[in-house]
């Protein structure tokens, strides 16, 4: 356990992030008769209403004023909402349509990107083990691709999209909350013109809509936020490598569900590639632990920056 208490705080925070976004195909799985896009769109409407009130709360304007003067934080604001927006759809689309293992799966390999961007752009370090993980998962996916003939697009869609929206939102020198509330209102545009033009649905209009479908559309705007708080933070308190080692705790709790629950077919495919990620996550955990017991025994604190 860090020993730093901004260290001790980013591990609770990305405990409880992925630990939230493990659970939330539950919550999509009970919307599976409303659109993905309609979905998205309400989580993006609903998101920054809830942020509003907690940015009011705790008294954060100016923060979200600082940023509005400066145009280059706000162009690069556009690219991550673009990367979140991407994101947020193209899971709800997973789970609903029957691609939990591919999402999971996703999930999976993010924090093997995380290590490799890490090494890229943040000066982090890649040990010999971390780059075998890499390496492995990389044997996976190619697996896959050569003797089934099928690209895991899902999967690699998902992870390079929230893998660099992290990096990304780990670079820019901005808080979570104001930018996390900057992001919404960027994509919010989009998701009004979406709602006033889309064709009309069973669940559209609200005042048609049983209590709890409205309920649980209000309730994309606390199920997608609470998480991403708890992420960003995280990322601004620990080494990336680091917060790759607690990404997957999220997906083992998809597969799961996908497995157990929901029905999906974990087929022979899947096994190859699953196996291959699997070998690579537990070959990144015995490494980690190694390093953070060596630490220890030097006494040397672990970094909460890269070098």
């Amino acid at each position: 356990m860090p020993t730093n208490p901004e260290q001790r705080k980013g591990v609770i925070l990305a405990c409880m992030a992925f630990f939230m976004w493990g659970l939330a195909p539950i919550y999509f799985k009970l919307l599976q008769h409303i659109s993905a896009f309609e979905i998205l769109m309400h989580r993006v409407v609903w998101s920054v209403l809830f942020i509003v009130i907690i940015v009011a709360v705790m008294k954060q304007w100016h923060k979200v004023q600082h940023v509005l003067k400066h145009p280059k934080l706000i162009a690069m604001l556009v690219i991550t909402a673009t990367l979140l927006g991407f994101n947020w759809g193209l899971f709800i689309w997973a789970v609903n349509n029957d691609h939990m293992l591919d999402a999971s799966l996703g999930y999976y390999i993010n924090p093997l990107l995380n290590v490799l961007l890490g090494m890229l752009f943040l000066s982090e370090k890649l040990r010999k083990w971390q780059a075998l993980a890499v390496a492995l998962a990389l044997c996976g996916v190619v697996i896959q691709v050569i003797s089934f003939g099928s690209f895991p697009v899902v999967a690699l869609s998902l992870a390079g999209s929230f893998a660099v929206y992290g990096l990304l939102r780990k670079k820019l020198p901005i808080e979570s909350l104001p930018g996390l509330l900057l992001e919404a209102l960027i994509l919010l545009p989009v998701a009004l013109v979406y709602w006033w033009l889309m064709a009309p649905s069973n669940s559209s209009d609200f005042v048609a809509n049983d209590w709890h479908t409205n309920v649980l559309l209000i309730s994309a705007g606390v199920i997608t936020t609470l998480p991403l708080l708890c992420f960003t933070g995280a990322a601004k308190r620990l080494q990336y490598t680091t917060l790759g080692f607690f990404q997957y705790i999220g997906p083992s709790l998809m597969f799961v569900l996908a497995v157990v629950f929901y029905g999906e077919v974990f087929s022979p495919e899947r096994i190859v590639t699953f196996a291959c990620i699997w070998s690579a996550l537990a070959i990144f955990s015995w490494d980690s632990y190694r390093q953070s017991q060596k630490r220890k025994r030097e006494n040397i604190p672990a970094p909460t920056k890269p070098v």
